[in-house]
């Protein structure tokens, strides 16, 4: 069932999982996919292609108060979920754009692609494979209003980081370890164009760990920003769209 709305819709791809997308746009498809922060972390990434293509963004079940049954529990269930989604709107050559967490899953769907839909990949300060020497730092606890700013205060400061929704969510995505061992090696499986693009000082997913997601897929590119953090396109917007927007000029070619 799909249910349509002003900038996206609504489908239920299995009984009680409804899951909602955005859709804005026309042109070439990119699917972009967020990390803990939630939709509202790559806003500024879907605004930047919907000037010139059609782009998916939808809503990891957890986040935003949608719901996410107890079986739903694992990247895998995000990535076949995406992937049918991509078959279902007969989507191809699709540009598959991952921030944070939502590296994970966009490289993961890039390993899984059997139907050959997606047509490149960005993985911006994405974490999901085991780098030997270097800790994936999370959030260890629901982020706090900043100083000054307590129950006193005339009104609430906006939350930074992850909701203790999102975070309870995530857990439950990337299991005990928070990661997969195995990815690395099966990024050898990749064969479409890739970039990886990373935060000069990003002290979530250190540039080396990005360094090293990069050297596991055949060809791809490595990107560093400097001055930026763990969402560049946030922290140093310009120099971060100059390098997607030059990758997905050149795989078009």
């Amino acid at each position: 069932m799909t249910t349509h709305q002003a900038t996206g819709f609504t489908i239920e791809p299995y009984p009680g999982l409804p899951l909602t997308v955005r859709d804005v746009g026309a042109g070439r498809p990119v699917l972009v996919l967020h990390g803990g922060g939630g939709p509202a972390s790559v806003t500024g990434i879907v605004d930047h292609f919907a000037a010139t293509s059609r782009v998916l963004a939808p809503t990891h079940p957890g986040w935003e108060d949608t719901p996410r049954p107890e079986w739903f529990s694992d990247v895998g269930d995000l990535v076949e979920t995406y992937l049918d989604l991509l078959d279902d709107r007969d989507l191809r050559d699709v540009l598959v754009v991952g921030a944070s967490f939502g590296g994970w899953v966009a490289a993961e769907m890039t390993v899984r692609d059997r139907a050959r839909r997606i047509g490149g990949l960005v993985v911006m300060g994405a974490f999901g494979p085991e780098v030997e020497g270097h800790e994936v730092r999370f959030p260890t606890a629901p982020p706090g209003p900043p100083p000054g700013q307590g129950s006193g205060a005339p009104a609430p400061a906006p939350r930074r980081g992850p909701s203790p929704a999102a975070l309870q969510a995530m857990a439950a995505y990337a299991g005990p370890t928070r990661s997969d061992p195995k990815l690395l090696h099966r990024l050898a499986r990749v064969s479409v164009p890739a970039l990886a693009v990373w935060g000069e000082q990003d002290t979530a997913v250190s540039p080396d760990f990005g360094r090293a997601y990069a050297a596991a897929i055949p060809g791809a590119r490595f990107e560093l920003i400097p001055g930026a953090g763990h969402i560049p396109t946030q922290e140093a917007p310009e120099a971060t769209f100059a390098a997607i927007d030059a990758f997905a000029a050149a795989i078009r070619q």
